[in-house]
């Protein structure tokens, strides 16, 4: 945890409320101790749409020169093609400012290591160590770095996307698609990609400017105006991104707000019906990805929750496909980076080759309900680990019939439902993921759960 009022530093990368935990001083020192753990070569640099990214891609950019690294500076772009393009192209690390789905208050950074992935976790405590040890690697006045723009860093990206769908059956099909792409950095890629696909794109928010129409992230009841705009207009899909392009939601042509637990759904069992293989998924994604694997006769492994556990797993067994709940596909053939516009492509291609509507699809997905809660740790449980652990034994004790995974704070799992609770690293407050057959299920386990929490 940083000193900042509002600033997280931690071995995910930098987030914070501008000028008041996060700044460019700040900003820069990150990147260059997180240059220092880089190979030789070139950096990348890219921003979403945030009305602050000008300030802190200077700040970022400067502080990568000054360490005697050439900065190629991409713009505005998504976060899914500065992985691809620091894989693809050689290149030693890449530097995302974003603070992906939080609202406009808020920027950060985050590091890509030269895979293309985010930092693992070993790389990530020795960036924070650096940083705390203030190693920054500063380069004399004559070693200083240069500076070069890539114009279009998207088409190689785009190209890899088009080679994994059948693009001439979705030009076929001539759909109309509404796009949200929140102002942030999604929208230039999303509108090409639609136009490859020949699909007819109503794009909102589509310059990069950071001047929200509703907050960032892309949940239902965020998305209420757009999700009346899909079915006012005859789109059969309504895409929604977050700021950094790596998340979507779905509506469907009905405009109901299908959401982001199932965009993974949808993807895995189109992929799955072209090939067999393994799935991963974290310990809080939805069991009807589970239910469709088990469909397939193909495996499924659960990760602790983070990005980089989803994809080291995944690499570790050649998986098929992978990706979070919230709206992050992952397909290797693509990157190993959550993915909003592979995820788009693979749905379309759905759509297409079946012939049938999103609603009727999602119809068809065996059904689940997922209820997220929060609640306040009381009395002396204020977060300190031995209090925790004391209160995960106390619930697994109190659930003798459920298998419990305590790889990432407490998961209780039956045959037809599961719970997942983990503890802030910010408050002093527990989060709560509950799924079953239906909502009273659901609501009713995360409820009890929750209880043992309010009484520590």
């Amino acid at each position: 945890m940083g000193s900042g009022g509002m600033r997280i530093a931690s071995i995910s990368g930098l987030r914070g409320v501008v000028g008041d935990g996060i700044d460019p001083a700040t900003a820069a020192e990150f990147a260059a101790a997180y240059v220092c753990g880089c190979d030789p070569g070139a950096i990348a640099i890219g921003h979403d749409g945030r009305l602050s990214a000008g300030v802190f891609a200077a700040a970022v950019e400067s502080a990568v020169r000054a360490t005697g690294r050439e900065a190629l500076i991409l713009g505005a772009a998504a976060t899914p093609t500065i992985g691809w393009l620091v894989r693809e192209s050689g290149l030693a690390g890449g530097i995302q400012i974003s603070a992906s789905h939080n609202p406009p208050r808020y920027n950060g950074l985050k590091f890509f290591q030269r895979k293309g992935m985010v930092l693992g976790s070993q790389q990530g405590a020795a960036l924070l160590d650096r940083w705390n040890r203030r190693e920054f690697g500063w380069a004399a006045w004559d070693a200083l770095g240069g500076v070069s723009r890539l114009e279009d860093p998207e088409s190689g990206h785009l190209g890899n996307l088009l080679q994994v769908v059948d693009r001439d059956a979705i030009r076929r099909a001539g759909f109309r698609v509404v796009i949200d792409a929140c102002h942030g950095a999604g929208g230039r890629l999303a509108g090409r990609l639609m136009d490859e696909l020949g699909a007819h794109a109503l794009i909102l928010g589509a310059l990069a400017d950071g001047r929200y129409d509703h907050p960032p992230e892309p949940t239902a009841a965020n998305l209420r105006e757009f999700a009346a705009i899909v079915p006012a207009v005859g789109a059969a899909i309504g895409f929604a991104q977050d700021p950094d392009a790596d998340r979507l939601a779905i509506v469907d042509e009905r405009g109901r707000y299908i959401g982001e637990e199932l965009t993974l759904a949808l993807a895995a069992g189109h992929r799955l019906r072209q090939k067999r293989g393994a799935l991963v998924i974290n310990l809080s994604t939805s069991m009807t990805t589970e239910a469709i694997a088990r469909e397939h006769g193909c495996a499924v492994e659960r990760t602790p929750v983070g990005e980089i556990n989803v994809v080291e797993r995944m690499m570790a067994i050649d998986a098929l496909l992978g990706g979070e709940g919230n709206g992050g596909v992952i397909d290797p053939r693509v990157g190993y980076v959550r993915d909003s516009f592979v995820a788009m492509a693979m749905i379309l291609d759905l759509m297409a080759t079946t012939g049938d509507p999103l609603s009727r699809l999602v119809d068809r997905l065996p059904p689940y309900t997922m209820i997220k809660e929060q609640f306040p740790l009381s009395g002396k449980g204020t977060g300190d680990a031995t209090d925790i652990r004391t209160l995960w034994d106390r619930i697994a004790q109190a659930h003798p019939d459920a298998r419990v995974d305590r790889r990432d704070g407490l998961r209780l799992e039956w045959d037809d439902r599961w719970v997942h609770v983990r503890a802030s690293n910010t408050e002093p407050i527990v989060r709560v993921i509950a799924e079953a057959r239906s909502e009273d299920q659901a609501r009713d386990l995360s409820r009890r759960v929750g209880g043992w929490v309010t009484e520590v």
